[in-house]
């Protein structure tokens, strides 16, 4: 059995052959396990994980993790420390070496209490992967980096502001890689970005509530994950306290989005959330009641049916 101390958010190698996690060790790190996958011509199908390396971030926990398209860098942001950590990888997907550890400096000081300073909270890249993007919560901004692909270097491109005091947690590109989203944790909004590849720049195209008012204020709420359908019509964005998922349209024409409807989780605290490559079901975990909820999408309008619960 393979074990590390203290596994969190996890990334999986474009090739499927390597899973990388989250850990405590070293003060703080990344880890990287092999996938051993038994097609269970004998028994039952398995997946064993082997362990790998682990190298720290230099700064402390991470808050997720993720690696870049062609499966050369692997990347990290630091909640706690406000800073981002790029790895280079090996041929085979294992942890080569810590490249770079960036802080990101000041916080914007708006909300009193998770403002004091930076707080990146998500890292990916762009579509073409010439570009890493990071929400910075504490500084209301998506800093976006030119990434080197072969050394795992990165030099900042660009600030995009959000709204101040909006939080800005996690994004996703869109499919159609013209446009990008960003969920905003503090104020529950979703801000819908045109996407220009060219030159990694962001138009405002919308700001719409996840939430409205008066359940904000009922509520102790924090908007949490984001996740787009594999087809692009429709966005999903979850919210705790509440505790739903929040369904939109996407408007492919305008890169507009319209609220569909709010499903619950039935459970407690909906953390993360994802869709199956298929589309046809989302799954949203309940950190705080441990469960899991499984919901079927309608393909037409990707309104969810309340399914099961583990």
């Amino acid at each position: 059995m393979s074990e590390t101390k203290g596994a969190g958010f996890l990334a999986l190698h474009p090739d499927g052959k390597v899973l990388y996690a989250t850990t405590r060790e070293n003060e703080g790190g990344v880890i990287a396990f092999s996938i051993d996958r038994d097609a269970g011509k004998d028994g039952p199908a398995s997946v064993r994980l082997e362990r790998l390396e682990a190298l720290p971030t230099g700064d402390g926990g991470a808050a997720c993790i993720a690696v870049d398209r062609i499966g050369r860098v692997l990347m990290s942001a630091q909640y706690g420390g406000g800073s981002i950590t790029t790895y280079r990888l090996d041929d085979t997907g294992n942890l080569l070496e810590r490249v770079q550890t960036i802080e990101h400096g000041e916080g914007a000081r708006v909300h009193e209490k998770r403002q004091e300073t930076a707080h990146p909270h998500w890292v990916g890249t762009s579509p073409d992967n010439r570009f890493l993007a990071v929400p910075d919560l504490g500084m209301d901004q998506v800093v976006v980096y030119d990434l080197d692909a072969e050394s795992g270097a990165v030099k900042l491109h660009s600030r995009i502001p959000l709204p101040p005091g909006s939080g800005p947690r996690h994004m996703k590109f869109h499919p159609d890689g013209q446009h990008v989203l960003v969920l905003n944790e503090l104020t529950l909004t979703l801000a819908v970005f045109s996407y220009d590849a060219s030159t990694a720049s962001f138009e405002k195209i919308q700001l719409v509530e996840t939430l409205p008012r008066e359940l904000k204020d009922k509520y102790l709420n924090s908007a949490a994950e984001i996740r787009i359908h594999p087809n692009g019509r429709f966005v999903y964005t979850s919210n705790r306290g509440h505790d739903s998922i929040s369904v939109f349209s996407f408007d492919r024409t305008t890169g507009r989005v319209k609220l569909v409807e709010r499903e619950s989780v039935r459970g407690a605290w909906p953390r993360n959330f994802n869709i199956d490559p298929s589309g046809k079901w989302l799954i949203a975990a309940g950190q705080h009641s441990n469960t899991l909820a499984l919901f079927e999408i309608d393909q037409e309008t990707g309104e969810l049916t309340f399914a099961r619960q583990v």
